[in-house]
């Protein structure tokens, strides 16, 4: 039986989320990226790289703290999340392909270490060492492969979201249930009621049964 104490969904803490920490190594590593690559005037690619980046982070953010009170709405900030990040892992590719590099696929020697280590990591303290020492070709990579995995955690996160829709309802729907649950609740505490009242009125009739058998006089 569903539990109707509230009509709120309890959430996770984001911050507490491999996606949202991922994402936020995301905006930091484009950030440097854009700094170390990227012209400081007249190239619109650092602001759309930059913003894109942000705006990953930042709809994850505004998601989850719909989530409380609107799936609906948490499920469109997801998806506008997974766009912004799509599209900033094509700005890095375009950087690859703008500037004659390579885009590692399974079969490159170094493709297996890279996806281990962006799986394994979601502080950008463990990618700080790297940002000043990593090739254009390798920082691309390396944003390449983490936007893709934080895009398939955000997929199956949207799923996670869909079944919990199916099994929990929305607002309206729990809002339905608890209404539903406290009428039913009031409805059996009245027929308790009800019943205790009925057994009440027939152990008075039956007192007064007793009562006037015993005050009635006796023949002699």
């Amino acid at each position: 039986m569903p539990n109707h104490s509230s009509i709120f969904r309890q959430v996770a803490n984001y911050k507490h989320l491999h996606l949202y920490q991922k994402s936020e190594v995301l905006v930091l590593l484009t950030d440097h990226f854009c700094r170390r690559f990227l012209p400081s005037f007249g190239d619109r690619t650092v602001d759309q790289m930059n913003q894109a980046a942000r705006s990953g982070k930042q709809n994850i953010v505004e998601g989850s703290e719909a989530a409380m009170t609107s799936s609906e709405t948490e499920v469109k900030l997801i998806n506008v999340a997974r766009a912004s990040l799509q599209e900033l892992m094509e700005d890095y590719q375009d950087y690859l392909k703008k500037h004659s590099l390579q885009l590692w696929d399974k079969k490159h020697p170094r493709f297996d270490k890279m996806l281990t280590f962006c799986r394994s990591n979601n502080s950008y303290d463990s990618y700080r060492p790297l940002v000043e020492t990593l090739s254009p070709e390798e920082f691309c990579n390396m944003a390449i492969t983490l936007c893709r995995i934080t895009d398939k955690m955000l997929a199956s996160y949207l799923q996670r979201l869909e079944q919990q829709f199916v099994t929990q309802g929305g607002v309206k729907e729990r809002m339905h249930a608890a209404r539903t649950g406290y009428r039913q609740e009031q409805d059996r505490r009245l027929q308790a009621l009800e019943e205790e009242n009925r057994q009440l009125r027939a152990q008075v009739e039956a007192l007064k049964h007793q009562i006037e058998i015993i005050t009635t006089p006796k023949n002699p």
